[in-house]
């Protein structure tokens, strides 16, 4: 694992985000040499900080990953001229491919700054560090490394589990890939840890991890893995707290104007700023707002969200150039700052309705669908039968996250893909593993069909 695992030891970077909070407002503070990067309260706080920053870091949630989602599915076209782009558009991406090779490097960096925090934090000896700090700090680190296998498991299949620091050039290789199911138990050992460690009181600041966050992607893990009763369960506990969480009306409340950041919608998400700005909004706006526009609505997508019946209010995701193209709004801000969504309470509404759906709790499911309908400005559901309702919800995630990485990923665990996409060629439904990871570690092994 050339550029993830085995030359991360030197460096842990150590960086601030963007928040109103004073956690995430320190200044940078780079090249830190690993004997001083934990060593009290205050650098511990640092090194948490470098974990966020890995998480929202360009190859990761600040925009090569999110592609993934979003351009293998059926709303999103290709306006560029690179051709590694277009193989997610075609589904034929080869080991190769560069942004394949940056997503899984940019996830193991972020897995093994959460290491540090996970293995360095608990004996930590401080007399300003409370047993409440510790286990927040802990907590947090726990919660990012779950995401980031969940992330890394949705995308490739079972890889290698990497759960302690990398201390040197060659102590992380010959690990072989565990299994699919292995990854996804260790997603769920991390994201139990997660939120048995984030039980402070806390107030409504999705920009860091808390235990909502973790019922959160518990809840999604528990959909991806078909265990009904639990994904309702942990999304219903997020739904009950409305204090914190909630549909905000008009559909764009959550992200527009520009003061719209760290709403009640979200859940968990990642904040940029100007100085460390995210790497969305380039690609989405057109040239005459300043960006490229190599990645824009296409016709279908712009129709059904046009259509009051089918958008409603969601017509605010895209606008229109004076020359007539058509661009995704959800990234707008100049300069950058807008946030990327990870977690946001429509979500939590859509799996409990499907959860329950499943499950033949048909009208409370409906329940549930029309309140993320009522929210975009739609009329109710007549969903009346179990598949008509799973359908429903489908198309519903469809236009709901439609510039979101939800589409893809849907459409492969639903077992969709084929029916929807055309992609029959099951080997598809996962990526390559990188052909200079495969090079640098002979214990690592290629996906089928690559």
């Amino acid at each position: 694992m050339k550029y993830s695992i085995r030359f991360l030891y030197l460096f842990l970077l150590l960086a601030s985000l963007n928040s109103c909070k004073k956690f995430l407002e320190v200044q940078p503070q780079d090249s830190i040499a690993d004997d001083l990067t934990i060593v009290d309260k205050a650098s511990a706080q640092t090194a948490l900080r470098g974990v966020y920053r890995a998480l929202s870091a360009d190859n990761y949630y600040g925009s090569s990953f999110p592609s993934v989602g979003y351009l293998q599915g059926d709303n999103i076209q290709w306006t560029g001229s690179q051709s590694i782009v277009q193989q997610f558009i075609d589904h034929k991406v080869k080991a190769d491919n560069a942004t394949v090779a940056g997503i899984w490097s940019a996830i193991y960096a972020t897995i093994n700054r959460a290491n540090y925090v996970i293995d360095r934090v608990p004996p930590l000896v401080d007399a300003t560090l409370s047993d409440a700090d510790r286990a927040q700090l802990t907590g947090e680190a726990y919660f990012i490394r779950g995401l980031a296998y969940f992330d890394l498991a949705r995308t490739w299949g079972g890889v290698q589990l990497v759960l302690t620091p990398t201390l040197s050039a060659t102590d992380k290789t010959n690990i072989r890939r565990s299994s699919l199911q292995e990854t996804y138990a260790q997603v769920l050992a991390d994201l139990t840890k997660a939120a048995s460690l984030l039980t402070l009181p806390t107030a409504q600041n999705p920009v860091r991890a808390n235990r909502e966050s973790a019922w959160a992607l518990l809840s999604r893990f528990y959909l991806y893995n078909g265990n009904w009763a639990e994904a309702e369960n942990y999304a219903g506990k997020v739904i009950s707290n409305t204090t914190n969480y909630q549909l905000l009306k008009p559909y764009n409340s959550f992200f527009q104007p520009s003061s719209a950041v760290a709403t009640k919608e979200s859940v968990f998400e990642i904040a940029y700023s100007a100085t460390y700005p995210n790497a969305h909004r380039n690609q989405w706006q057109p040239p005459a707002n300043g960006g490229t526009r190599q990645i824009a609505p296409n016709d279908a997508l712009v129709n059904l969200l046009n259509d009051p019946a089918t958008g409603g209010t969601r017509n605010a995701l895209i606008a229109k150039t004076s020359a007539g193209l058509w661009y995704g709004n959800l990234y707008y801000r100049s300069p950058a700052s807008d946030p990327a969504y990870v977690l946001r309470i429509a979500e939590l509404y859509l799996i409990r309705a499907e959860a329950r759906a499943q499950q033949g709790k048909l009208a409370e499911g409906l329940a549930d669908l029309i309140s993320v309908r009522d929210r975009a400005g739609l009329v109710a559901s007549a969903a009346s039968s179990k598949e008509a309702l799973l359908l429903a919800i489908e198309n519903e995630r469809r236009l709901e996250f439609a510039l979101e990485p939800h589409r893809w990923f849907d459409l492969v665990r639903t077992g969709r893909a084929a029916a929807v996409l055309g992609v029959t060629d099951a080997n598809k439904y996962v990526l390559p593993v990188p052909a200079v990871e495969l090079l640098a570690d002979k214990a690592l092994t290629q996906n089928p069909g690559y």
